[in-house]
């Protein structure tokens, strides 16, 4: 049999997350980190369990910081920022790579640690550990090219700008992307010369505090990154603090809503990475395999819990029959199970309550009128040790109209609604009628038409002929209500930066008194 199991000693991940006994998983170790060293709540609260979706047995128990651990981190956060600041980009770039380095040393085992934290298969937790390494060597690349502008006057004077960083900045993650989030957001504020104090979901609690230890052991100064972990009263207590310049969110439109509210009372720069709920078109003259793949990836990576998904599916009615046929035999062949398994291709829901959400969902689009072509239904695995998890077939739906809740709201699961078209018009303002806007996938082998749909699409993360493909090089970011600002790439900077003027006067005062 299978165990997983974290030996409770080892603050680090063990790579003997498998091995032969009963079947037992518990992390006894704290998860808040500040100050250079795990710590642990210094007010009494009530502790909360963190679930292991794939089996459904308790993980770990959370401490939620209140107000004097979220101050101490803070007041870490501003202490490390000044030597930090004041460092060349040169100096904070051997840092973070040296980061970088030990992430790519510790990939396995930090990947198997989010495998349990999460519940998505080991293969698609690897790539996001290499993703959250290579967005630190990214930025490890951009610090040391961070500049400003010279601008000539007349009569010999000049000005210039520097770009300076913003001080102590908040990141706030989702449960979705643990480590790869944490990654994303610390990465172009420490490249800038800030500090970070992270709160990641109270659901998935466990990776980020294998990151604040890697930085410090890259030689960080203590207190640069920090970790506090908590709910909604955690996250307004960082939102509201005096000392914090930004906060950077990623998560539903509604919470992303709450904080910027929070943080236009200290008029704060927020970053918000919010929800969508995408369109896929599929014109009859594109590469239908590779359509059919690229649909397979917009709905059901990570358990079809991605924010970018294109789960509004437009194919058009020349190949519909022929799309829908292939579409739903791949999906009834996805391997779903243990995630720890490299044969796994889907593993478990994050949670309990939100396996029932996706499957109320299904059941409401077939009260709605759609079909169900495959899939929608509670899965329990053959494994007893993995009946408790929260598992579910990944869903197809056809014969789906606008109108349907399942075509209009956000269901963030392994749920394929696939509708029919006609004209390019008529899909692309389908397509556009939505409040959201984060991302959109065109297939089509013409060049001419696949830009012409592009450049109508509302949409700020666009794809021709593929989809949910992330390069840290490549800014990531919504339109309309998915948010605010950008993810990597080079114009991530300036979020995570100011400009400072300065007129230098070479000669005598003008002036007019």
């Amino acid at each position: 049999m299978i165990r997983r199991f974290l030996p409770a000693s080892v603050p680090m991940l063990s790579a003997a997350v498998r091995c032969l006994s009963t079947g037992s998983v518990s992390i006894n170790v704290p998860l808040n980190f500040w100050a250079g060293q795990r710590r642990r709540s210094i007010e009494k609260r009530d502790k909360e369990k963190v679930y292991e979706p794939a089996t459904g047995r308790v993980l770990c128990h959370l401490e939620p910081c209140g107000k004097e651990d979220v101050s101490q981190a803070v007041e870490a956060a501003k202490s490390a920022f000044g030597p930090w600041s004041r460092m060349s980009g040169m100096e904070r770039a051997r840092i973070m790579i040296e980061a970088a380095h030990l992430i790519e040393s510790r990939r396995e085992e930090i990947a198997e640690m989010e495998v349990v934290n999460n519940g998505k298969s080991i293969t698609e937790a690897r790539l996001d550990v290499d993703s959250a390494r290579l967005c630190i060597e990214y930025y490890a690349g951009v610090a040391s090219t961070l500049a400003g502008q010279h601008v000539q006057l007349p009569g010999g004077s000049f000005a210039y700008t520097r770009r300076e960083p913003l001080g102590v900045c908040v990141g706030i993650g989702a449960w979705n992307y643990p480590f790869q989030i944490v990654a994303w957001k610390s990465a172009p504020a420490l490249a800038c010369g800030n500090s970070m104090v992270f709160k990641p979901s109270p659901v998935t609690p466990v990776t980020a505090v294998l990151l604040a230890e890697i930085y410090a052991k890259a030689g960080a100064p203590e207190g640069l990154f920090n970790v506090v972990q908590g709910g909604q009263e955690t996250g307004s207590l960082l939102c509201h603090h005096p000392d914090v310049a930004k906060v950077s969110f990623t998560g539903s439109v509604p919470t992303g809503q709450k904080i910027m509210e929070m943080a236009s009372k200290g008029i704060k720069p927020v970053t918000l990475e919010l929800g969508g709920k995408s369109p896929v078109i599929i014109f009859k003259d594109c590469d239908l395999e590779n359509a059919v793949r690229g649909a397979l990836m917009a709905n059901f990576l990570s358990q079809g819990q991605v924010c970018s998904n294109g789960t509004r599916v437009y194919v058009q009615k020349d190949i519909m029959a022929e799309f829908v046929k292939e579409v739903v035999r791949r999906t009834q062949a996805i391997t779903i199970g243990d995630p720890l398994l490299e044969s796994t291709r889907m593993g478990a829901l994050v949670s309990r309550p939100h396996l029932d959400k996706v499957l109320s969902f299904v059941e409401q689009a077939k009260k709605e009128g759609a079909k169900v072509l495959c899939g929608g239904e509670p899965l329990v695995p053959s494994d007893p040790k993995l009946r408790g998890g929260y598992y579910m077939t990944p869903c197809v739906l056809g014969d789906c109209t606008d109108e349907m809740t399942c075509v209009k709201e956000e269901i963030f699961g392994p749920v394929m609604s696939v509708l029919s078209f006609e004209k390019e018009e008529e899909v692309l303002q389908r397509a556009n009628n939505t409040t959201l806007g984060l991302a959109a996938g065109v297939f089509t082998r013409d060049v001419t038409r696949a830009h012409r749909v592009v450049e109508q699409l509302k949409a700020g993360s666009c794809f021709i002929n593929n989809y949910n493909i992330t390069p840290v090089e490549v800014p990531f970011g919504g339109f309309k209500m998915s948010g605010i600002g950008r993810e990597n790439g080079q114009v991530t900077i300036e979020f995570y930066s100011q400009l400072k003027t300065v007129f230098v006067e070479m000669g005598d005062v003008d002036s007019l008194f």
